[in-house]
């Protein structure tokens, strides 16, 4: 018998990325990991908004690939619905998408570019029931203003090595760029990978 306590479906977060895990947990959801392993750069789109749909797309299609070939061969009974949440973000700095940095010069110049300027983070999510099919996405956009951001803290972050691993080499909640963040329009989690209102809503329809 199914009691409120145990939710009687279960979530796979197709990402590699901490803080996409960060902020599923802390909505209170169970889930397991999967990534997808795809070639993004083969992948590209005129608009931001289009890329990280088509993105989120792609990493949602290798995951369920991947479940339905070891589900062929468990063969088991009805299994519980399983959601796939897969979510991409990309950052646009005048109008170009910039997507990881390629080397620390790259970090470098992106973090310079930002200093006393804007830029955007545009991301999706999408959230798939297996079950039923039912699969819808959305994307969202955050403008983020930034006050000058010294050199000694570009260099202390590009030595640290997290923004090489983000969208745009950028991070909004590290301590050593916070200070700096003039103004977020939008929400953090947005720019973080998975902003929580969409998740949610999508959750439920999907449910």
């Amino acid at each position: 018998m199914e009691t409120n306590s145990s939710p009687s479906f279960k979530i796979i977060l197709g990402s590699s990325s901490n803080a996409r895990r960060k902020i599923l947990a802390e909505m209170g959801y169970e889930f397991t990991l999967m990534t997808a392993d795809i070639d993004e750069k083969s992948i590209r789109k005129e608009k931001p908004e289009e890329l990280v749909m088509v993105l989120a797309q792609a990493k949602a299609d290798a995951i369920i690939s991947k479940i339905q070939t070891t589900h062929s061969k468990e063969k088991d009974a009805e299994p519980e619905p399983t959601i796939v949440i897969a979510a991409d973000t990309v950052v646009v700095y005048e109008g170009a998408v910039r997507e990881k940095p390629s080397s620390k010069e790259e970090a470098r110049q992106f973090l310079k570019d930002y200093s006393g300027g804007h830029a955007a983070t545009v991301g999706s999510v999408l959230v798939t029931n297996l079950k039923t099919g039912f699969s819808k996405g959305e994307w969202d956009r955050v403008e983020i203003y930034f006050h000058e951001i010294p050199d000694e803290a570009i260099e202390k972050l590009i030595e640290e090595g997290t923004v090489l691993k983000v969208a745009g080499g950028l991070i909004i909640e590290h301590p050593l760029i916070l200070p700096f963040v003039k103004e977020v329009v939008g929400t953090t989690d947005s720019v973080m990978g998975l902003p929580k209102d969409i998740t949610e809503r999508l959750l439920k329809e999907a449910l």
